[in-house]
């Protein structure tokens, strides 16, 4: 009894077993389901998994099992950052230990029932407790925020180091505060759509109707819903990585302010979609991303210069090649304000584009190709916060020598390839007529599986060792849980 409690204790009492339980679920929830892909269904993979597994399928029910399946890996990517959020800033004790509980009850409510309903038959208790969870995701939302409230004297700052108001309000914490806000009331904005299932309205995937001359209020809410939540996701992932490189100094000021407005503008657009505002929302949502994506470049530009400096003043006069070794010594510090960078590249930079030539040039492809766009702009994006979140959970495991850089390099080199041939492969019919394409259709696809599938391989050898780990009476969970302990006692 002794050896399950102990190692309970390690999962759900603290950040880093917080972190690895939610990660091995959208582990084990991505390898498996991944074999139901179009690509595993061609090799017939995916009828083995099915009959397996005892799924049951309805070929007409796909955009519900598809809405259900994210909103569970979703919950768990938002679990996570609340778990690094309240790690790395400060917060009453009751308020840290509620959030925590709650979402993660909630997404494991979420992810189980969520797909026990959708995949294994329709128990409509199954459904219930699915929406509990998200209700509990939810109100620890409302709790983070009131945890969070930056107008609390006892978290303002002096330090001049640090963006601040006259009055010390710390506008790193304000920023935090706006996000998760923001994010609890565009919660809302997909689920009252959502409470009109079954009653005139639904379900649909957002690549499905983007063509339709005519919207309804509800479809408008549920995309909006759709492109803010990521948005938010990528903020609140960009706010963590800067927390954790400790940002600091002359960009820092400038940056927080930039990304609180960026924040603000953002989802006064996206909700603007379902208003009268809607011809000009777009609009204002470029306006809203602007000052985000310039944050975001700012903390790239001081961390970038901050691994340079640290790595070169043993030397008088560092040549480029040492600044640039400098700079990329570390991948796990370096790679995330990279994946930032190659996301321009891949996906903000690629969607902006899309927006503004949308009539010129993209509507007048075929249905198929703009719906290709569409998800593969949104996968990709996922998939590059899920980087970020995997080079910062490797920091925190403490990984070092030629395993950090490994697992590092790994995961920048995987994914780039990946999501580099995905961008190609959505923007083909820039440069290339569909009678020519297969030859080079099929190298991209070649591309993507290796990256994602060498990327997953190397999750899984990451997820064994920490279970490995796990049995040992005195393995390195040990020290991680009381390294932790003597932290918040110090605190």
């Amino acid at each position: 009894m002794q050896f399950i409690k102990t190692r309970f204790n390690y999962l759900f009492g603290s950040t880093k077993g917080l972190i690895l339980a939610a990660i091995a679920v959208i582990a084990v929830v991505t390898a498996i389901w991944g074999m139901l892909s179009g690509p595993m269904a061609e090799m017939g993979v995916r009828e083995v998994v099915i009959k397996l597994l005892g799924m049951d399928i309805v070929q007409s029910e796909r955009e519900g099992r598809i809405v259900i399946l994210y909103h569970s890996i979703a919950m768990a990517v938002v679990a996570i950052e609340t778990y690094m959020i309240t790690g790395l800033l400060k917060m009453k004790e009751f308020f840290k230990m509620s959030v925590r509980v709650l979402i993660t009850v909630g997404y494991i409510l979420t992810m189980v029932f969520g797909m026990g309903f959708a995949y294994f038959g329709h128990n409509w208790a199954f459904h219930g407790l699915y929406i509990t969870g998200l209700s509990l995701i939810f109100f620890a939302g409302v709790l983070l925020c009131v945890a969070l409230w930056p107008w609390n004297k006892e978290y303002y700052v002096t330090d001049k180091d640090y963006a601040h108001t006259k009055s010390g309000v710390d506008l790193e914490r304000t920023a935090f505060f706006a996000t998760a806000v923001t994010t609890v009331i565009s919660a809302l904005f997909g689920a009252v759509p959502g409470s009109f299932f079954g009653n005139g309205f639904e379900v649909f995937l957002a690549e499905n109707v983007i063509r339709l001359p005519e919207k309804t209020t509800m479809e408008y809410s549920v995309i909006g819903h759709l492109h803010i939540m990521l948005a938010l996701i990528a903020i609140m992932i960009t706010l963590i990585i800067g927390r954790w490189l400790n940002f600091k100094g002359a960009w820092h000021k400038v940056a927080m302010p930039l990304m609180i407005l960026g924040t603000i503008v953002l989802n006064l657009g996206v909700w603007g979609v379902v208003t009268p505002l809607e011809p000009i929302a777009h609009m204002i949502i470029y306006v809203g991303a602007t000052p985000s994506m310039l944050a975001a470049l700012f903390l790239l530009i001081w961390s970038w210069s901050r691994f340079i400096k640290e790595g070169t003043e043993h030397l008088a006069k560092p040549t480029f090649l040492q600044k640039l070794g400098a700079m990329v010594s570390d991948p796990l510090k370096f790679g995330p304000t990279w994946q930032m960078l190659f996301m321009n590249f891949t996906t903000s930079g690629i969607g902006i584009f899309m927006a503004i030539r949308l009539d010129e040039i993209f509507r007048m492809w075929p249905a198929r190709e703009e719906r290709i766009e569409l998800t593969g702009h949104w996968h990709a994006l996922s998939a590059i916060i899920a980087t970020i979140i995997l080079m910062y959970y490797g920091d925190m495991l403490g990984l070092k020598g030629k395993v950090r850089q490994i697992y590092g390099w790994s995961i920048i080199f995987l994914s780039d390839i990946a999501l580099g041939a995905v961008t190609v492969f959505e923007m083909k019919r820039l440069f290339i007529t569909e009678a020519e394409q297969q030859p080079l259709v099929n190298l991209l696809m070649y591309m993507i599986d290796f990256g994602l599938g060498m990327l997953l391989v190397l999750l899984a050898v990451v997820m064994v060792w920490r279970l490995t780990d796990l049995f040992k009476p005195k393995g390195r969970w040990t020290e991680e849980a009381t390294h932790e302990l003597s932290q918040e006692v110090v605190k």
